[in-house]
């Protein structure tokens, strides 16, 4: 059995980004499914893991975290010589992709995990939920921006 463990569901957008991190970091790790449609994740023993019942929950041995990035951070720190390298020792270069990592986080992924949600997971899980299309159009043009924003910073440097 793994020391690691992701509780959490595939539809969740958090969910795989620690998973993705895992993989990266090419750690083993047991995932372990949430019912989050039968409100498992609402309950006991999820709880005591994630205390405002959402996914995912983290476990390496006796430490219990949840927020995706948080996670992902202590990954990249604890594991620092496993897999692919995360964290940068120059404290200006890892400055620089601190406020990159921050922008992605706050701007970004709030507009682009709504959308994936609305337009595909939710129509998915409540069979043919449709979504209002200027909302949609407002959150593809704000995502357009930032793209635009983030192109133009790759363009001088790789990160």
């Amino acid at each position: 059995m793994a020391a690691i463990k992701v509780h959490g569901n595939l539809i969740s957008t958090a969910t795989n980004r620690v998973l993705s991190t895992l993989y990266e970091k090419e750690l083993e790790f047991e995932f372990v499914l949430v019912d989050t449609r039968g409100g498992e994740h609402k309950k006991e023993p999820f709880l005591s893991l994630h205390p405002f019942g959402q996914i995912p929950a983290f476990e390496d041995g006796d430490l219990k975290r949840f927020e995706s990035r948080a996670v992902d951070k202590y990954i990249a720190y604890k594991y620092a010589d496993k897999g692919t390298q995360l964290i940068c020792q120059d404290s200006k270069k890892m400055a620089v992709i601190l406020v990159w990592m921050e922008t992605k986080a706050q701007p970004w992924d709030p507009a682009a995990s709504k959308l994936a949600w609305e337009a595909g997971n939710k129509a998915i899980a409540w069979h043919g939920y449709r979504h209002n299309k200027l909302w949609r159009k407002m959150k593809l043009s704000w995502l357009k921006f930032l793209m635009y924003v983030y192109e133009k910073r790759l363009a001088q440097s790789k990160y």
